[in-house]
């Protein structure tokens, strides 16, 4: 039945959809964009079904509307029939059951499509009809549950010689309907005879669309399976059906690719069955396959579409007049309005004339939750990626209260919103359509505002109490911790500093660890300091700007900043003394070290050290005894002391044992191999630093792992394995010159901001590596230009000892006299004393110059 347009009432003398709806609408006081919000439709269909556009909407869309419009009763009925008015067709009748209205339909199975990534979802499922009577395929509209089945049930024909048959279920169908259209797809015409009919024979009935009459369903099922103990049933909707001994089993959509891994290839992107099916789908919109470039937008894309297949194939439709990166970037944002027929098994003359989106698809298991659970739902889609159950309990219940989240989880992962992977406690997620959706109704409900501040307070919590765990034996744990939340710290930040700066404050201060460890020391620190700098954060305690004011120090020194904050750090010292807080004093001494160290203040680095060494034993703190040494182990090398060095490197490595912390006993380790090279004992050096290197790299310290490395390249040099050495500064510098290329190159170029612990010392670095190989194979001339830009490099940072190392090299392979005063200069700044085998090179170098005399 079609609405008139101007109107007037239908031919039947019942009020035309147009009308009714508008009236409904009008009575509840609703424009038709809070109606559409209300009822997670579109505006642009309420606007068309007023306006008689729309001739026969989809019954989700039906039943979503008048959910919103609070219809129940006769006025629900009438404005269902309006919307969805059913044409007269008997269906199958058992005989002795009375005439009813729109029955189920038996129907022949059609045969399976290709399924992609679902190989182990249709062994299982198949594998579950053997245990159990009722084996239930619920989940969103779209995830794929009818096309599973219908696999399945062919997989598993030969194990039910009783037969394989299905049935759809019709709209409005009551519970005879569905039992005469079960016998009469196994030949019998009477429920009584179905026993008779299967002889102890297995059987399969695939139960399709049942969300159509849930309730008819279930009652038929139950005479079913009570009457043929043979029979399974494979059933497939948005909800369980609810009986006894049933088998729920949600179905998921297919994997994406990880957010943290770019495709190298298509094989590489092929490995992830969302890819996979999004580039089948592609190939029948277009001939060309997706090129390289357009490989992570593709990858992006379907981890935006939440592996839904529906949403996939909506999505890959479009390619034939677009290209994945602009499908990204013009459907990125908006994929729940992503419109396309809805999947069934009716044939193509059944279907009805309407569309169905995204949106509409989410919206009809949104709208099946308990107000509860739609409360619930739409808090966690502040949640940006995965998270805990811990966290959800503590984002819905607030205010401390313990409160059992896990019953209202599993209901969500049962009608499919929910996705459930991995196995470490950062597991759960919503589907980006879901928690848009959710999203959506949030504003909808005026609770946005309330939730995101929530969220940033709940993810502040988490990173202060993790955030101890970054220093000792828990340090991988929690850096885990941290990453998975990356994208919720993100966000909570973000909105936290706009709205609730105190808040923003507690979580950046907690983070400049990580934040190193990262390599965002340049983006947190310009966090920490715009917090600071914010009038609303003045009142804060004083111990917290402390922890802000060392961390932004911290990070500073990262990348060559740290005279700007040394007064800060200094500030945080007398915080911290002031408010007897030891724990925060011996920070910010090792924080001052490191800074005054970099500034050349060395004799006031050592007091900073041998200040935290005396205040960390008086209080028992083995760790902080450890990086004090660690500090006080350097002055030693600086004076060429380097047998004091060595003791008090096993002094921390003990000491590193005694905490826990496997991190620095690792980087006292390093500097051990480092002590051994300038000791001259090169293959010992190589052996050790290859050891510690590998060991950081399985720790996640990248930075501190490239220094590594490059100081045993600088062993291999020394050794003259010079190749080795060149193919070790290959790898850390691939973008760079060729190793032993006649010229070194602006080297600052090769390191972007917060990339390496600290850009210029790691140009040092590799000028040093260059010169040393150029010296030992004769070449003068290129030496020459590697040491003096290593030496260049190292006057600007932390790398004293490489500035004297660089200015010797300098001096030995090019003979300028004014290179040894440059040389006197430097040691006479840094306090540098020469080591025994650079006296001996330079005295060469002397015994040389008077011999050409």
């Amino acid at each position: 039945m079609t609405p008139d347009h101007d109107g007037a009432r239908s031919p039947g003398g019942r009020t035309g959809l147009s009308d009714l709806l508008r009236g409904h609408r009008l009575a509840a006081g609703l424009t038709q964009a809070e109606l559409a919000g209300r009822a997670g439709v579109g505006v642009r269909t309420v606007r068309d079904l007023e306006r008689g556009r729309a001739v026969r909407p989809q019954r989700t869309t039906v039943d979503l509307l008048a959910d919103a419009l609070g219809l129940a009763g006769d006025d629900r009925r009438e404005f269902v029939a309006t919307a969805r008015p059913t044409p007269a067709r008997p269906g199958p009748r058992l005989p002795d059951t009375a005439a009813a209205g729109p029955s189920a339909a038996p129907v022949a199975l059609p045969q399976p499509v290709p399924l992609v990534g679902r190989d182990r979802d249709v062994a299982e499922v198949s594998g579950l009809l053997d245990a159990h009577p009722v084996v239930s395929l619920v989940g969103l509209a779209g995830v794929g549950k009818t096309a599973l089945a219908v696999t399945v049930a062919h997989a598993v024909a030969a194990r039910h010689p009783g037969g394989v048959s299905g049935v759809l279920v019709g709209e409005g169908s009551d519970v005879a309907d569905v039992l005469a259209a079960s016998a009469s797809v196994f030949g019998v015409n009477r429920l009584a005879d179905l026993a008779c009919r299967l002889d102890g024979r297995p059987a399969l009935l695939v139960v399709d669309a049942v969300d159509r009459a849930p309730e008819p369903v279930a009652g038929a099922l139950r005479a079913l399976t009570a009457a043929a103990p043979d029979l399974r049933v494979l059933v497939t909707g948005r909800r369980p059906v609810g009986l006894p001994g049933e088998l729920v089993r949600p179905v998921a959509p297919l994997d994406v690719p990880p957010a943290d891994a770019a495709p190298a290839d298509r094989a590489d992107l092929d490995r992830w069955p969302a890819a996979a099916l999004f580039a089948a789908r592609l190939a029948q919109a277009r001939r060309e396959p997706p090129t390289a470039a357009e490989l992570p937008a593709l990858a992006a894309l379907v981890r935006r579409l939440g592996g839904l297949p529906l949403a996939i194939e909506l999505m890959a439709a479009r390619g034939r007049i677009l290209d994945v990166t602009e499908l990204l970037d013009r459907y990125g944002d908006r994929v729940l309005d992503l419109t396309g027929a809805h999947p069934g098994w009716e044939p193509a003359a059944d279907r009805s004339a309407g569309t169905v989106t995204l949106r509409e698809a989410v919206a009809s298991s949104y709208h099946l939750l308990a107000p509860a659970d739609r409360a619930a739902l739409r808090r966690l889609s502040a949640f940006r990626n995965r998270w805990s159950v811990e966290l959800a309990e503590e984002l819905l219940a607030g205010g401390g209260e313990r409160w059992d989240a896990a019953p209202m989880l599993d209901r969500l992962r049962e009608l499919g919103l929910l996705s459930v992977r991995g196995a470490g406690p950062f597991r759960f997620r919503l589907l980006d359509a879901v928690r848009d959706f959710a999203a959506e109704q949030a504003d909808v409900e005026g609770e946005t505002a309330g939730i995101r501040l929530r969220h940033a307070a709940v993810i502040a919590r988490f990173v202060h109490r993790t955030a101890p765990g970054l220093v000792g034996a828990q340090l991988s744990g929690a850096v885990r911790l941290l990453d998975e939340a990356t994208s919720d710290i993100t966000a909570a930040l973000a909105y936290a500093a706009e709205h609730a700066p105190e808040t923003a404050l507690l979580l950046a201060a907690s983070l400049p660890r990580w934040w190193r460890l990262r390599g965002r020391d340049v983006s947190g620190r310009r966090w920490l300091r715009r917090l600071l700098a914010d009038p609303r954060t003045a009142g804060t305690r004083s111990t917290l700007r402390a922890w802000a004011m060392l961390g932004a120090a911290r990070l500073a020194a990262e990348h060559g900043a740290g005279a700007e904050e040394l007064p800060a750090a200094r500030a945080a010292l007398v915080i911290f003394a002031e408010a007897g807080d030891v724990v925060g004093e011996l920070s910010a001494r090792s924080v001052l070290c490191v800074l005054l160290r970099g500034l050349g203040a060395h004799d006031e680095a050592r007091e900073q050290a041998e200040a935290a060494l005396a205040t960390a034993t008086r209080h028992g703190r083995v760790r902080e005894m450890a990086v004090a040494q660690s500090h006080l182990t350097w002055h030693d090398v600086r004076a060429a002391r380097l047998a004091d060095a060595r003791r008090r490197l096993a002094t921390v490595d003990r000491l590193a044992a005694q905490c826990g912390d496997r991190r620095l006993r690792l980087l006292a380790r390093a500097d051990q191999a480092e002590l051994t090279r300038l000791e001259g004992r090169y293959a010992e050096a190589v052996e050790q630093g290859r050891r510690v290197a590998t060991a950081l790299a399985e720790l996640g310290d990248p930075r501190r792992q490239r220094r590594t490395v490059g100081k045993v390249a600088l062993a291999l040099a020394g050794q003259g394995r010079g190749d080795e050495a060149l193919a070790a500064a290959a790898e850390l510098w691939p973008s760079g010159a060729v190793p032993g290329q006649r010229r070194p190159p602006v080297m600052e170029s090769l390191n972007p901001p917060g990339a390496v612990a600290d850009a210029r010392a790691e140009d040092a670095l590799r000028g040093l590596i260059e010169g040393h190989v150029a010296l030992r194979r004769g070449d003068r001339e290129l030496a020459v230009e590697w040491f003096a830009a290593a030496a260049d490099a190292a006057a600007g940072g932390a790398g004293r000892r490489d500035l004297v190392e660089a200015l010797v090299g300098l001096a030995v392979s090019s003979g300028d006299p004014a290179v040894l005063d440059r040389l006197d200069a430097a040691r006479r700044a840094t306090g540098v004393s020469l080591l025994p085998q650079e006296e001996e090179l330079l005295f060469s170098l002397a015994a040389r110059r008077q011999k050409a005399r």
